[in-house]
């Protein structure tokens, strides 16, 4: 193609502007319709959205349009995904306020009340084209807000899909179809862009750079970091069930979540009979020259391949020309280093594992932080371990937000049904990853909040109260 005409088939830029502008004008038409909703009805809103996806019939017709669409994952592990982030989600919502007050603090004279943030555009990334966009519009439903998708173009079908089961749930509640909406098809990076300035707030998940276009876009935006898990077995570990944790968080949906584990350490105690658990489980060790070829091709030009991203085990070996087991769900290699000359120690967003092996626990805390510098800090890490006050060491020393122990990392992180963390697909991590928030992406992010201020009684201390102890240590005065 010419430049001429490449230059010829870019979008009008005034032209997108308005097609952006008409969407959020019928998003700002939708929110104002519920503005002044009670926190019943809004959460009969949010039922509302939640049942268009956990809804058996509706959650299976995603499940296999989000693969067939895509190529990522696979149909079961999309489903349990769907209905198991939804279900959770909801479960936290009904027992948050999100109208009116939401909180009251006599001793303080304070009142919080919540209100709408408005239009919220939000990107969502083609390996969780399902889960994420349910997750993200019952969030903003949740405070009131309308709420206008962005996917990526390999999930542009299947988010239009889940929006028409949504507005089918609308219409039976008499609420507004345009608080949910979507760019329309094809998707590009011209109307995502417009999108992203036009809006009241962004919520970006999927590539860096995604999130470095929200952030730069001049609207606020709540961004999420990078995915590089490293999970820790320590010597007080039980091989077993830690390598029973791993390999299915692993092989989970192909390894599409960037809480799936990417980096294994295992202390040199329990190394040999961890190897056996991982490979009873069904993790298959790769040979040196196997290593390089799979290396050759997973990286092309130092990108991962799109061809082997979130493909079963048995594919990426048979694409590869490896020999491995019927069964087998993760491949493993073993390294040594990390960083760019180590392509091994980063995000793979497919079902091969690195593992290292550390002197002791010391030892692997320095493996990790190595690993967490080079790709992923902020995000989590995951501890097999009997020993409790090793996360406290962690939680305290290592760049990280969630410290996952003794559990299947990949459902862990984002919330699950035996642990406190809030049901999110969108894990935050902190100025480690560049990001503004350090917790699991939440209805809270959504809310503006109005504070209502009365005297109370005054407390203000004095010099003495303050300063004395200093001032007396350091022989002040």
């Amino acid at each position: 193609m010419s430049a001429e005409s490449a230059k010829a088939v870019q979008p009008d830029p005034e032209q997108v502007a308005r097609d952006v502008a008409a969407l959020v004008e019928r998003a700002r038409v939708a929110q104002a319709a519920i503005d002044d909703y009670d926190q019943a009805r809004v959460d009969e809103i949010v039922t509302a959205a939640g049942w268009a996806v956990v809804n058996d019939e509706n959650n299976r017709l995603l499940s296999e349009q989000a693969v067939a669409d895509t190529g990522l994952g696979n149909v079961e592990d999309k489903f349990v995904k769907n209905r198991r982030k939804t279900l959770g989600l909801l479960r936290d919502l009904a027992r948050a306020k999100s109208v009116g007050v939401i909180a009251e603090y006599p001793d303080k004279g304070l009142v919080e009340i919540a209100r709408p943030v408005g239009v919220v555009a939000a990107i969502v990334p083609s390996t969780n084209p399902v889960a994420t966009p349910a997750n993200k519009t019952i969030n903003a439903l949740k405070g009131r807000n309308a709420i206008i998708l962005a996917p990526s173009p390999r999930g542009q079908n299947v988010c239009g899909t889940l929006i028409e089961l949504i507005h089918r749930e609308f219409d039976r509640i008499g609420v507004p179809r345009d608080l949910v909406q979507k760019l329309p098809s094809p998707v590009n990076k011209a109307h995502t862009s417009e999108l992203l300035k036009q809006a009241d707030l962004i919520v970006a998940t999927g590539s860096q750079n995604n999130v470095r276009a929200a952030y730069s876009s001049g609207t606020p935006a709540v961004g999420v970091g990078a995915g590089n898990v490293v999970s820790i077995v320590d010597e007080t570990a039980d091989p077993v069930a830690a390598a029973g944790r791993i390999v299915t968080s692993k092989s989970f949906d192909n390894a599409t979540s960037c809480s799936s584990e990417n980096n294994l350490i295992i202390v040199d105690a329990v190394f040999e009979a961890t190897m056996e658990a991982l490979a009873a489980a069904g993790a298959h060790m790769i040979d040196a020259e196997g290593k390089r070829t799979l290396q050759e091709a997973l990286w092309k030009k130092g990108h991962l391949n799109p061809r082997l991203i979130a493909r079963a085990a048995g594919e990426i070996a048979a694409v590869v020309g490896l020999e491995v087991a019927d069964g087998t769900r993760v491949l493993m290699v073993e390294e040594t280093g990390y960083g760019p000359k180590y392509p091994f120690s980063g995000e793979k967003l497919c079902p091969v594992l690195t593992v290292y092996r550390a002197r002791d626990f010391e030892h692997a805390k320095e493996i990790a932080r190595g690993i967490m510098d080079y790709q992923g800090k902020g995000h989590s890490i995951g501890l097999h371990s009997a020993m409790d006050e090793r996360a406290m060491d962690i939680g305290l020393h290592l760049p990280v937000c969630r410290v996952i122990v003794n559990q299947v990392h990949c459902y862990a992180t984002g919330g699950s049904f035996d642990n406190g963390l809030p049901f999110s697909l969108s894990m935050g991590c902190g100025t480690w990853g560049r990001n503004s928030i350090s917790d699991n992406m939440n209805y809270r992010h959504y809310l503006n909040t109005t504070r209502i201020s009365r005297t109370i009684e005054p407390d203000e201390p004095s010099v003495e109260r303050i300063f004395g102890d200093y001032l007396s240590r350091h022989g002040i005065g």
